[in-house]
Parts: structure tokens; sequence; C-alpha cells
């Protein structure tokens, strides 16, 4: 290569031609920087190497001889430390910026970390006026106020935690029904059911001027599902273990704490079973697994949880997963509120339906541990819920996990499998030619099944002792806000 650059000179080159060919030589065989995540530089398996790390300003120490950076990607709730030299400050290097940083990782003399980043050079990706951001350097912003900038609160840390501990129990949760045989199904977002019955649904209608007035563009009125229970009780005629995990939608009041208009929710239905006994054992078990991995894979998120925002809560979480959780019927519940001292708002007659002042008291009587309730009013359950056929006291093999701080996480049922029962029931509230299909169900090689729903931003909120239900999901959707 030396030798062919010479020969475009009709004379010998000089020595500083020479150094500046060998200059560009060097440069054109200097190994390429190795990309890294944050989370990947921190953990040391580069060291003495060169290379390249992208990501945002979280703090600039800018001092007479260096400069000190703290960069952070989102793979890690710890910052990268990068340290320069003066040269290298540029007035666009603030907090907040997006940046590029290429340099030689070595291990850190400072006890507080321990690796940094010698950088050779920065480059700013995207500015960020420090002075207009919402969120300052050396603030620690409450929940209630990030909720203010849905389209920025992803770069605080508390929210950047909560996205990856939310990502990590979406893992956890899959994992747990792939190791135990269940079959993932994708239940339709866009159906004609309303599986719950109380009508709380969003119906679906296209737009534009092609399309008529009050026509119904699949011949029937559509709404976004508020469940897919109904279709995964189609495939438990051929699958002995089903689940569904995908967004919900439910047209009620969403201004509460506890109350979103789009969520997500784990469905699961498993086949052969008279048992309400075989439900609440997946129920604790999904529960106890997606917990754990969740501790165990993001103990940083959830330590900054526990430590600057639900204080003591962890301490919950230990006496949730040391005891098995206990077990009492709906009539026993309603026993324990009559006798407590404690004035409710609403009545705690039995055949009431049970709200969230009943379910946290629950809680707490039973040792502030999850508890299953069991065998609710028959009149109180869906047309689907099997009949226990007892009396004078009629029910349902309905059942509900109650967990602390949230109330109903869980809410699942024993199938009614019998035809003439279903039959009979669906004529009662006026159904039968509408769920003509669901009878068929019954007709053509039904078995004794049962399944249920659990709440996932309610599960979110659970572990990480989160009060406000719009504090655990990316994009909350709830009435009278603007929609992103």
């Amino acid at each position: 290569m030396f030798q062919a650059a010479a020969k475009t000179f009709s004379v010998a080159p000089t020595a500083s031609v020479c150094r500046g060919i060998l200059s560009s030589i060097r440069q054109y065989c200097k190994k390429t920087p190795t990309k890294l995540r944050v989370s990947e530089a921190l953990s040391s398996a580069e060291l003495g190497t060169n290379v390249k790390v992208q990501g945002w300003v979280r703090s600039v120490r800018p001092q007479k001889a260096n400069l000190f950076l703290h960069v952070n990607d989102g793979s890690s709730l710890q910052s990268l430390q990068i340290v320069a030299g003066s040269e290298l400050c540029d007035p666009l290097l603030t907090f907040g910026s997006a940046v590029e940083v290429t340099g030689i990782l070595k291990k850190s003399p400072n006890q507080k970390q321990t690796v940094e980043l010698e950088a050779d050079q920065i480059h700013v990706v995207g500015e960020c006026n420090p002075v207009d951001f919402p969120f300052k350097i050396k603030e620690r912003h409450g929940l209630e106020y990030i909720r203010q900038f849905p389209h920025l609160r992803c770069r605080t840390n508390a929210f950047s935690s909560l996205l990856r501990v939310r990502s990590e129990a979406t893992t956890a949760i899959h994992s747990y029904f792939k190791e135990n045989g269940f079959v993932q199904i994708h239940t339709p977002i866009i159906t004609s059911n309303d599986c719950e019955g109380a009508g709380e649904l969003f119906q679906v209608e296209p737009s534009g001027p092609e399309h008529e007035e009050g026509e119904n563009f699949f011949s029937v009125p559509a709404f976004l599902t508020v469940s897919g229970q109904l279709h995964l009780e189609v495939m438990s005629g051929a699958f002995s273990r089903v689940y569904t995990f995908g967004p919900t939608f439910r047209a009620e009041n969403s201004q509460s704490r506890r109350h979103l208009a789009e969520f997500y929710m784990v469905e699961a239905e498993v086949s052969f079973t008279q048992s309400l006994e075989d439900l609440t054992k997946v129920m604790e078990d999904m529960f106890r697994s997606a917990t754990e991995h969740v501790l165990a894979h993001c103990a940083e998120d959830v330590a900054l949880f526990h430590k600057h925002v639900t204080p003591g809560h962890r301490d919950t979480i230990d006496a949730m997963m040391k005891r098995r959780f206990p077990v009492i019927t709906y009539s026993e519940a309603i026993d324990i509120l009559n006798r407590s001292s404690q004035k409710f708002t609403f009545p705690t007659d039995w055949g009431c339906d049970l709200q969230t002042e009943h379910e946290k008291y629950l809680v707490k009587h039973c040792g502030n541990i999850p508890v299953f309730v069991t065998d609710y009013p028959y009149d109180l359950k869906p047309f689907y819920a099997r009949d226990n056929q007892d009396h004078p006291k009629h029910t349902a093999a309905a059942v509900d996990l109650l967990v602390p701080g949230v109330g109903e996480l869980c809410g699942g049922s024993l199938r009614e499998e019998r035809l003439d029962l279903l039959r009979a029931r669906l004529e009662e509230v006026g159904l039968e030619e509408t769920y003509s299909w669901y009878l068929d169900l019954r007709r053509f090689g039904s078995v004794p099944h049962g399944g249920f729903g659990l709440g996932f931003e309610r599960f979110l909120q659970c572990i990480l002792g989160i009060d406000n239900i719009k504090d655990v999901t990316p994009f909350p959707r709830f009435s009278h806000s603007c929609l992103l």
C-alpha cells in the first residue's frame, strides 16, 4: 500500500508526507470499536478494549482538566461513568442529551463503580435543553408528577425500572405456561361477545364516507374484547391446557386509581377438572413463579421501588412467598366481615358483591398475604359459572384471589359443562340464541373444565407496592385524557 502511494509522486515523498501516509494506514488498520449496551459494559467483560456506548446523559460534571458523565441506555438501572479530557467538553453535553461515546473500558479506581469508560471521542447525537426539560438533574420526582408527562416519563429512573420489571414479568408468565404444558392462543381483539355480561364495551365501527351510518361492518355489532375466556373455552375442546396474554378493554370509569380503559390480562383454561383446587394451584404457582423470576432478574429495579417509592413493601413480599395462600369460602368471608369492628361503606350481607374495602380487610385478617375466596352466590356470577346446586344458599364454583394493597387479582370458576343446566341459564337471561355456538361446545365432546383471568397491571402493583394502576402501564388510556 505504501509503495502504491509512493508511485503517485514524481519525486521521493518527504518525511512529513510519509508520516501522514503511515498515520492513515494505522487509522485504516485500527480495530472498529465493540458496540456495547451499558449493562454489558458494566459487567467488565470487555476490560481493556476499545468500545462504543450510546445512550442518554444522566449527569454532567466538568472540571478544569477532566469531564465526567454518566450515561444510561435503558438496559440497566446503573449508569456507566465516562471520563474524558476537558477538551471534549461540549456546550451541547447536557442532562438528557443523547450521546455516542468511544474509548477504552477500564477498571475504575473509584469504589462506587467497578468500571469506567476513558473516552477519546464524544458525539452529541440529540440535544436537550435542560431548562425546558421537565425532569431536573438533582431532583427525585414522584410518580404523580412524572405521570403528567407520559411521553417523557420513560427517561426517569423510576419509570425505566418499572418498564424493565414489566418486560421481565411478561417473560416470566410465558415461561411458566410453557414449562407447564400450556398452549398459547391468540384470541381476537374484535369480538361480538360480551363475556362478562356487564355491558361495559367499546363498540367498533368503521370510519369514512363510504360506510353508511348504522351499517355493521361484520353484519353484527362488534366490540373490543373484555376477555378472551370464551375463545379459550373453544380451544379447550381440543387442548387440555391453553392460555392467552393480551390487551382487554372496559368502558367503565377509568378515572380511579384502580381502573384502566385498556389493560392486559393473563387468562388460562384447564380441561378435565371438576376441582377448584386445580385452578387455585395454577393461580398460586404462576404468581409465585413470576414473582420469584422478577425478584431474581430485576433485583436493582425492584429495590428502587421498595426503598424510595414503597418503603417496607419488601417485607410484605417476603411474607407472601413464605406461606401457602389460605382458602376461605364466600360465606366464611361474610362472617369475618360481619364480626369486624370496622365500619364499611358498603353492606356486608350474604349475597352482596365484595367491594375493594372488603377484599383488603379480608387480606389483612388472613395475615396480609394472598387469600382465595371460593363459592360465591350463584346470582353474582356470569352464566358460564358452574352451579354447585347447594341449598339454601345457592352458590357457584367460582374463586377470586385477593392480594395485599390491591384486592382482587384473579377471578375464575369451573365452567358449566352440563348442557341442560347451561341451556336453562341462558334461557333465563335471554341469551340462548346468541350463545347457540357455546351450547355446541357442550354437545360435542364436552369435558369438565375451568379457568381464570389475572390482571397483569394489578400483579405489578402487588409486587412493587404501587398504589395507582396508571403508574404500571406504559401509556395509560382513560376517559378525558389525551391519547398519544
